[in-house]
């Protein structure tokens, strides 16, 4: 027998259809309950009220039809699972790896990714981060318009698929991140609000806020909180990555995300793994990571904007929009040292002060992560051009070696490390001609307040934009493509054999630079990543043996360096540790 259970507080009836044939449910206070014989793969669906609509289950373990059809019983088979001598990792020492399904491999599905998982170990990440997987309408999508957030979007293999892709990381000693959206749910199959206050009256850029603090959202709450918990528990992931968390409006005195991170540091304790949580957050609020004992929320992690900010501007000299108040080797350095620029600081792009200051000497570099790119840095862009597209190889070099050696965890966006010249642009598939229509000219006003011709925004509906978005695996293989592939590994391979450049401690670490002949050194330890950012060769106040280098190094005497344009090096002087 299978228990059908479904939290509907509005209706004053509730049935189920299984296979065709409904049957009564019986009321249990806010829930309704039914207890049916049913195979695996059977569709069901409930109805509320008089209303004839088949409604898909708010927890649907599997939507096989679409997020408007019936879902279908499933359970993972719990003899599939390989990975019981798995241990997981903890975030501190990892290199994050941002793909999406859909675009990494031509087939887009979890069984591809798997055959390219190779390439990653051989890279040297250690953890690999999935674009949403959660079940959105359409059949491609950035994922960030999930509307049944139980299920596994079935063109990428279904919850059986990721089963496997899960499996398949951790036998080659990779974790698995998950990005999850709570702030709000998608445009299209979104039939939460018929069961229950799901949804506030409030608004975010994105629609209706999530009932996270009024009447009701006690069950709302434990929705989420079930998800993520399910994620960890159920498909042995990782870390989650959630997604805007400024977005989450919640007053209460325990804030959800609090709550989300006491109740994953149990099952962690439980499943005797680390689980990691990391937000996405507009805010330079270092209450997110400060643990909860000193008041904070407790998580592990936050990405880290103003770092991708500082060095895309400094090394590509951008400087339209949110990035006015970057661009200076100043605002670079203090990045590197302090873990955010805007830290309550005056930000012309929001004309208010933003931001507050990390206490650096309690919360650890390593809990920020930093980025050259990811999905919206590129994909937010007009036509979703990536870096290689406008910069130099030697500047996509330098911008790496400075994220690669900061101290914080660095995170590569997919086919970043040889040069992908692919775009990312942004795609989706609504099958609704109204909201393939608003979407498409939403997208062209939002950048034309940009100044960018509505021309040169790709229409998310034309599949065209979705192909062009995919990867092209011969790429790493042309002489190009080598010489960076070939740069970004030694890269990974120095922070993971040296000491120094995984210490996160930022009181540790020093930067010095000259804004007119435009070189910058991060000091870490005996250690110097010496940058080139200016098109000419230039000389630097700094010595010591070569580890690494792009392009030629000159030493000029036992102080001085050359370096030509758009390179780095990394020198070390020997120099013993202090203490």
């Amino acid at each position: 027998m299978t228990v059908f259970e479904v939290w509907a507080p509005r209706a004053d009836r509730v049935r189920i259809e299984l296979d065709g044939v409904v049957h009564p449910m019986t009321c249990h206070g806010e829930w309704w309950r039914a207890e049916l014989p049913a195979a695996p793969g059977a569709r069901y669906g409930y109805l509320l009220d008089d209303d004839p609509a088949v409604l898909p289950d708010p927890r649907s373990p599997r939507q096989p039809d679409g997020v408007h059809g019936r879902s279908a019983v499933h359970a993972l088979d719990p003899a599939g699972w390989t990975d019981a001598g798995w241990t997981g990792r903890p975030l501190a020492g990892s290199v994050y790896y941002e793909l999406h399904i859909g675009t990494f491999t031509r087939a887009g599905t979890f069984d591809a990714a798997v055959e390219k998982l190779d390439h990653l170990v051989e890279l040297g990440v250690t953890t690999v981060e999935l674009m949403p997987v959660n079940a959105f309408n359409g059949a491609w999508n950035w994922g960030y318009d999930g509307v049944l957030w139980y299920a596994v979007h079935e063109a990428y293999g279904g919850p059986d698929g990721l089963q496997r892709f899960v499996n398949a990381c951790h036998a080659k000693g990779l974790a698995v991140a998950l990005d999850v959206v709570y702030n709000h749910l998608g445009p299209s199959g979104n039939y939460l609000p018929r069961f229950g206050p799901y949804l506030s009256d409030g608004r975010n850029t994105w629609g209706q806020s999530v009932n996270l603090d009024g009447p009701g959202s006690d069950t709302v709450r434990r929705f989420i909180i079930d998800n993520a918990l399910r994620w960890f528990r159920d498909f042995h992931v990782d870390a989650l990555r959630l997604d805007a968390v400024h977005a989450l409006a919640d007053h209460r005195a325990i804030h959800l995300l609090e709550q989300l991170s006491t109740e994953t540091d149990r099952l962690a304790a439980q499943l005797g793994r680390p689980l990691t949580l990391i937000a996405e957050s507009d805010l330079n609020d270092p209450r997110l990571i400060t643990p909860r004992a000193a008041g904070g929320y407790g998580l592990a992690g936050q990405w880290n904007d103003d770092m991708h900010h500082a060095v895309h501007t400094a090394v590509s000299g951008e400087r339209q929009g949110y990035y006015a108040d970057f661009g200076s080797l100043d605002c670079l350095a203090t990045t590197l040292t302090r873990g955010y620029f805007h830290a309550a600081t005056y930000s012309s792009f929001r004309g208010r002060i933003h931001g507050r200051p990390l206490n650096t000497s309690a919360i650890p570099g390593s809990a920020l992560l930093a980025y050259t790119c990811n999905h919206d840095q590129i994909g937010n862009r007009a036509q979703g051009d990536r870096p290689s597209a406008y910069l130099t190889d030697g500047q996509l070099a330098v911008k790496a070696a400075l994220v690669l050696l900061s101290p914080y965890t660095p995170m590569l966006f997919m086919g970043e490390e040889w040069g992908a010249r692919t775009p990312f642009q942004f795609f989706t598939a609504h099958p609704e001609p109204e909201l393939a229509a608003a979407v498409a000219e939403g997208r062209r006003a939002e950048f034309a307040e940009h100044g960018w011709p509505p021309g040169d925004v790709p229409d998310p509906q034309d599949p065209a934009t979705f192909r062009r978005s995919k990867l092209v695996w011969s790429e790493p293989a042309d002489p190009r493509g080598a010489r960076l592939l070939a740069c970004y590994r030694a890269l990974i391979a120095l922070r993971r054999n040296r000491f120094e450049i995984t210490d996160p401690w930022l009181p540790d670490v020093r930067v010095e630079y000259d804004d007119a002949a435009r070189w910058v050194v991060l000091y870490r330890g005996p250690l110097r990543l010496v940058c080139n950012l200016s098109a000419e060769s230039v000389v630097v106040p700094v010595a010591g043996r070569v580890l690494l280098a792009w392009d030629s190094v000159v030493t000029e005497s036992d102080s001085e360096v050359k370096l030509a344009g758009h390179s780095f090096a990394v020198l070390d002087t020997g120099e013993l540790p202090i203490g």
